[in-house]
């Protein structure tokens, strides 16, 4: 397995997180039993600085510093879970942040290659990442809205930042026929979270809920 996850630093933090799987996660339909257990073995509570780690399992997102922000749990699941993510699969993940999402990912995965245009912030999630011994990932600085060509075609494809617009080019281009892609669009306010599913040149678009995230800054998204 590529995520090899040590045990929890903080015992106390036990029934936080036990009520995130159960209220937070079961209770809004959440029920992918791989994705619960991921979300389960993953210590959510590294991925926040320790002034906010009595928060980690609140259902709420956390800044994370340089303007950026953790998801809420129940958005990564969802995300998570539309994916359909297997042992077989490739994931392209456009902005690493904290690095939680990449090691929820990868504990489903095959190989994650994840993007960050934030430098500070992905070399704090390298960290994080390998002091749990997950290796099966690939990071890289650098704009996620243009993708990564050379490792092309992706059977996955999670994008956690909002595109003014769908970035059309990015999902023909990269994403594997009858691959899935699940990502924000809208304005910067609010957006619409969508699963996208390619067949040949067509991109089937399903509008799951709203949501709100940070700007995807970038070649396909919005100017700096």
């Amino acid at each position: 397995m590529g995520a090899m996850l040590r045990p929890y630093e903080d015992n106390a933090l036990e029934p936080a997180r036990r009520q995130m799987l159960e209220e937070h996660l079961c209770g809004r339909g959440i029920t992918d039993p791989d994705v619960l257990r991921a979300m389960a073995e993953v210590p959510r509570e590294r991925f926040v600085s320790p002034e906010q780690r009595h928060r980690a399992y609140t259902d709420g997102p956390l800044p994370i510093g340089e303007g950026q922000t953790i998801s809420q749990p129940y958005i990564v699941a969802l995300m998570t879970q539309l994916l359909r993510v297997n042992r077989e699969s490739e994931v392209l993940e456009v902005g690493t942040g904290s690095g939680y999402q990449t090691a929820v990912l990868a504990h489903l995965a095959g190989v994650v290659y994840s993007m960050e245009r934030v430098k500070p912030l992905l070399d704090e999630a390298f960290d994080r990442l390998m002091a749990l011994g997950i290796r099966n990932i690939h990071l890289r600085y650098g704009d996620g809205s243009i993708g990564w060509p050379e490792a092309a075609p992706f059977e996955r494809i999670l994008i956690t930042a909002g595109a003014p617009e769908l970035p059309t080019n990015l999902l023909l281009t990269q994403l594997q026929d009858n691959g899935i892609a699940v990502l924000p669009v809208g304005d910067i306010q609010e957006q619409v979270l969508v699963e996208i599913r390619r067949r040949g040149d067509a991109l089937q678009r399903t509008d799951i809920c709203p949501c709100r995230f940070v700007k995807l800054i970038g070649q396909a998204g919005w100017s700096e």
